[in-house]
């Protein structure tokens, strides 16, 4: 450190590096793209010259970069410039608000939208092609559920799709049909990708879809974030556009992307030589063991507490499902697997476990995403195995708490199992969280609240949703900075604020560990940096 200068200090009565339970007051040193030094005023002082920029931030936070572990940068891209249905209270409304949209954006080939959700109508029923028909006749319509398990489309959609009352539903899927055999308009997991066309964009928008992405991210403090392209078979993902952005320097948040496992390592062999870059790393293989239990498509161990029939299933074979873990695992790739149910979870777990006894242990970081709700006898297997669980806490506040559909899907006890994110992290696993953005939004604020409180928006139940399963702000942040980092094999150059890290780093407008819980959704972002450049810098007031 010796002669060094920085080109960049930032000073606070806050600094959270990522180590301990509280921040200090001190500063960060930033020279080129890296942190050169942390410590108090004026340990750094020394290392200012006369063209240091050194920014004070008082009582403000200053912490590592959010490392958001799962979004879909393509499908939150997208979400930014389409319409949101989420406010809905019916299928007419909805299908009035995609009206207007669609007047709006003539430009538009596909009118596309997100987040309707039919457990939140007033008549809590599937919707038909017909009500979209009456409003847009002659454009195709393409809108997903709040779960992107599922999607609603007018009868021009399904037309150019190509499907009919005789096409097949696709391994792993199915076409809603009425009852002389016609499709309705929806389409579940899989079905869903017969109408990937409606995801062909030009250049012009596939740049602006992007931007707007890295735009959104910065103002967020997000820095990196983990790019799930598989979607229930229909990856979305722009390599080349992601290429392009990094060539020109304006890539402000590091992808790592994951593509899908099929049992085909011909292309991931390639990805993971090609794209190995600071910025942009191939990370890994993604798949779906189950759905989601709104909708009885989570793989449960026991049937629906309000539909005794079903257990719920696995989206693949599970003889499929090892063979395909077995083989990627013996390559040295790292796995990630969507299990929202506990017996998916568990399906999970036992893949790893017999991966392990196959190929031998390794640091493979093979990771469960969402885990909604665990049995407790798979509590200690994510430590055992060296399995990371990734969590995204805004989950667990979809609805207000009295009306949440888990309540009536599991009942009870299982109920109680829900979004385990204390038990984790005491059984000795690395927590990891994210936002599943677009599902729900990117920003982690709300994430953080949610993990640290378990109120929905309505403020109930009193205490938190098991609240035994809180966690701290310390813990909380670190799940969202070095726990992903971890994660993603970044540990050594992100997720702490340390000399030699890359310098991605984030202030917030007031220090969350010193605020109410009722006051931490109000933080913004004053400045975020990534790579040693300021990306974003809000106005001041």
């Amino acid at each position: 450190m010796q002669g060094k200068v920085a080109d960049i200090v930032l000073t606070s009565n806050a600094v959270f590096t990522g180590y301990g339970d509280a921040p200090r007051t001190g500063a960060v040193a930033v020279a080129g793209n890296r942190i050169l030094a942390v410590g108090t005023e004026d340990e750094i002082r020394p290392l200012v010259g006369p063209e240091t920029k050194v920014l004070s931030y008082e009582d403000k936070l200053i912490m590592p970069g959010f490392h958001d572990f799962h979004v879909h940068v393509l499908l939150g891209s997208l979400e930014q410039q389409c319409i949101n249905l989420l406010s809905a209270k019916s299928e007419e409304e909805t299908a009035q608000m995609v009206k207007a949209y669609a007047d709006e954006h003539p430009e538009y080939p596909w009118v596309i939208g997100f987040s309707w959700y039919h457990v939140h109508w007033d008549e809590k029923k599937l919707p038909h092609r017909s009500t979209l028909d009456k409003y847009i006749p002659d454009r195709p319509v393409f809108l997903f559920n709040a779960e992107c398990h599922g999607a609603w489309l007018n009868s021009k959609a399904l037309e150019l799709a190509g499907i009919t009352r005789d096409t097949p539903d696709p391994q792993f899927g199915e076409i809603a049909r009425d009852e002389n055999g016609e499709p309705t308009g929806f389409l579940y997991e899989t079905a869903m990708a017969l109408a990937k066309q409606a995801f062909e964009f030009p250049t012009e928008r596939r740049i602006s879809l992007l931007q707007g992405f890295l735009d959104h991210a910065a103002q967020l403090g997000v820095t990196s974030v983990g790019d799930m392209f598989p979607l229930v078979t229909m990856e979305l993902g722009d390599l080349d556009m992601y290429r392009q952005f990094e060539e020109m320097d304006r890539l402000s948040v590091r992808i790592h992307f994951l593509t899908e496992l099929d049992g085909d390592l011909e292309k991931p062999r390639k990805l993971r030589e090609t794209y190995r870059s600071e910025k942009l790393q191939f990370a890994g293989l993604k798949n779906f063991l189950d759905g989601v239990p709104t909708t009885y498509t989570g793989y449960l161990l026991e049937p629906y507490a309000d539909r005794l029939d079903t257990c719920g299933d696995t989206l693949i074979p599970k003889h499929v499902i090892e063979d395909w873990t077995v083989q990627a695992d013996r390559e040295g790739f790292r796995i990630r697997y969507h299990a929202c149910g506990d017996a998916a979870v568990r399906l999970g777990l036992d893949c790893f476990a017999e991966a392990q006894r196959q190929n031998g242990a390794r640091d493979s970081r093979h990771t469960i995403e969402h885990i909604e709700v665990l049995h407790p006898d798979d509590l200690p297997r994510f430590s055992e195995l060296g399995v990371i669980p990734s969590i995204q806490p805004e989950h667990l506040a979809s609805d207000t708490f009295a009306g949440h559909t888990y309540l009536a899907r599991l009942g009870p006890e299982r109920s109680r199992r829900t979004w385990p994110i204390n038990s984790l992290q005491k059984s000795g696993a690395t927590l990891a969280f994210g936002s599943d953005f677009p599902v729900v939004g990117l920003d982690p604020i709300t994430e953080l609240y949610r993990a640290v409180t378990r109120l929905h928006n309505d403020g109930q139940p009193e205490g938190g949703w098991n609240p035994e399963e809180r966690i701290s702000m310390a813990d909380a942040l670190r799940a969202y900075t070095s726990g992903a980092a971890y994660g993603n094999f970044r540990e050594h150059d992100l997720g702490t604020l340390e000399a030699g890290k890359l310098a991605d780093i984030v202030v917030l407008d007031q220090n969350l560990f010193a605020v109410e819980h009722e006051r931490i959704r109000d933080t913004k972002v004053s400045l975020t940096m990534m790579d040693g450049k300021i990306v974003y810098q809000k106005e001041e007031e």
